[in-house]
């Protein structure tokens, strides 16, 4: 949900660029503009294959589940195994 990548946005320093940076691989760059259209055009926010490395950088502090319900519908899905007992 949108309130969730906002979230990690702030927990970041505020700036989309900083998601933007953890995100951004070799092989697929992302930009600030990436971020700003997950956060103000796609329906479901963050694409998937970016939800659990935006959690990650984080330190989990929002989950994969907050982030996108419809992919991962339980609260524990998504996180490392350490973790799941403890949601």
């Amino acid at each position: 949900m949108k309130i969730y990548l906002e979230k990690i946005i702030e927990l970041l320093g505020g700036k989309q660029q900083s998601l933007a940076d953890a995100l951004a691989t070799g092989e697929e760059p992302i930009k600030q503009a990436h971020v700003w259209n997950w956060l103000n055009v796609t329906v479901n926010g963050i694409p998937e294959r970016h939800v659990i490395k935006a959690c990650k950088a984080v330190d989990w502090q929002v989950t994969p589940h907050q982030l996108r319900p419809d992919i991962y519908p339980h609260p524990q899905d998504g996180l490392p195994e350490h973790m799941r007992s403890a949601a």
